[in-house]
């Protein structure tokens, strides 16, 4: 029975379709169909998560202490190797008291921690294209999103010189995330102590996304913000072992930096959940405990992936530069078609799904995003299928067939 009487809250209706969960609709129809999908759309790695993290997990399920409620704020010997490892990986002190909180998965912590600091008509700065939660969470907190357009002759960077100045006195917190999703841009060390000191002269709260950073290629190593002096006088940067350790579905992640930012989002989310599963907590504090060439044997998986599929592109007509970090490639449509027409094209042509840039903003229409989450072997019979359909790039047009 339908409830017309019944409305969703505002906040419901001020979020534009999630494209996420439409691609999901259109996959599945295609399985329907009877298409073999070859998925590169989702950030959904593949295989197993490291096998002394299934093995901790296993043994912590025979303790009876495991299955009660976990404290709020994380089990100790977790944060601890979460200072442990930011201190091992990027020379960062962390107190693991009060300056790291364990999530159940980023997404999680990023939307809550705009319930916990937006307040209906705040302005809040996210770059376009940016991974969606970054504007979801401030849109369903009530705030008043302004969108920093990035642009590819910016090499994808956030324009601090174009931010105007009204809106930067208003501003109250900035998103952000190198390396970057879905660009896979990257960004130096200066850009980090630019964007401290313009926070500190206009008083915004900075958040940043650093959940691809262990995905890191050609020597090339990411910058922690709170490397930068003073940057953890207003900041937070969230992670998660989603990519670096294939644990997406195990959904954990952790928060460090600003103490009292921190304690904002804890006093929430002690309203809404009871805190990770002890395992989960087991399993992930044994993964940031591995040694290096655990992430040096996950750079490494990737980095052949996107070489072989930059180099099917580029036999297709493409021209796209190497990433230096994450697991995705930013690739532009075919001149004349928006990305969600490409992108669909493709999927009904040819079974393979990419990702249509303008699921993540305006900024992003144009490209799509290709995730390379199989191994060579599937992802060569993706470049097979799409010469098969004649599917190429130039810069006067498609050549599609």
């Amino acid at each position: 029975m339908s409830l017309n009487w019944i409305s969703r809250a505002d906040r419901l209706k001020a979020l534009p379709p999630y494209v996420f969960a439409r691609l999901d609709e259109l996959k599945a129809k295609a399985r329907e169909q009877g298409l073999d999908l070859i998925d590169l759309g989702m950030g959904n790695p593949d295989g197993f998560a490291p096998q002394p993290a299934i093995d901790a997990a296993i043994a912590a399920l025979s303790t009876p202490q495991t299955h009660g409620y976990p404290p709020f704020e994380g089990t100790s010997s977790f944060r601890q190797s979460i200072a442990q490892w930011y201190l091992r990986r990027y020379g960062v002190e962390l107190d693991p008291n009060s300056e790291a909180l364990p999530l159940v998965g980023s997404k999680e912590g990023l939307g809550h921690l705009a319930l916990a600091y937006i307040n209906p008509g705040d302005v809040i700065l996210v770059p376009n294209p940016s991974y969606p939660v970054h504007f979801r969470g401030p849109v369903i907190a009530g705030g008043q999103i302004h969108h920093l357009m990035l642009k590819a002759e910016n090499n994808w960077l956030i324009d601090l010189e174009a931010i105007p100045e009204d809106v930067a006195q208003q501003a109250k917190m900035l998103f952000f995330n190198y390396p970057n999703n879905p660009t896979s841009a990257t960004a130096p060390r200066e850009f980090y102590e630019q964007i401290v000191d313009w926070a500190h002269h206009y008083e915004v709260m900075l958040v940043h996304d650093l959940c691809y950073a262990e995905l890191a290629f050609d020597g090339y190593q990411p910058t922690s913000l709170l490397e930068i002096p003073r940057a953890k006088e207003l900041s937070v940067e969230f992670h998660t072992l989603s990519k670096t350790y294939t644990m997406a579905g195990w959904r954990v992640g952790f928060v460090v930096g600003n103490t009292d930012i921190i304690q904002g989002l804890r006093t929430l989310k002690t309203n809404f959940d009871y805190g990770i599963f002890r395992a989960v907590q087991k399993a992930a504090e044994t993964a940031l405990q591995l040694p290096e060439s655990y992430i040096q044997e996950a750079q490494q998986r990737y980095s052949e992936r996107r070489d072989f599929f930059l180099k099917g592109l580029t036999e297709l007509g493409w021209n796209v530069a190497p990433s230096k970090a994450t697991m995705y490639l930013w690739v532009p449509c075919p001149v004349g078609m928006t990305s969600a027409d490409f992108a669909l094209n493709v999927l009904e042509t040819t079974g393979v799904v990419f990702t249509p840039g303008n699921a993540f903003g305006e900024g992003g229409e144009g490209y799509v995003r290709i995730s390379l989450i199989a191994d060579c072997d599937r992802l060569g019979e993706a470049l097979d299928r799409l010469k098969k359909a004649g599917i190429r790039y130039s810069s006067e047009g498609n050549s599609w067939n």
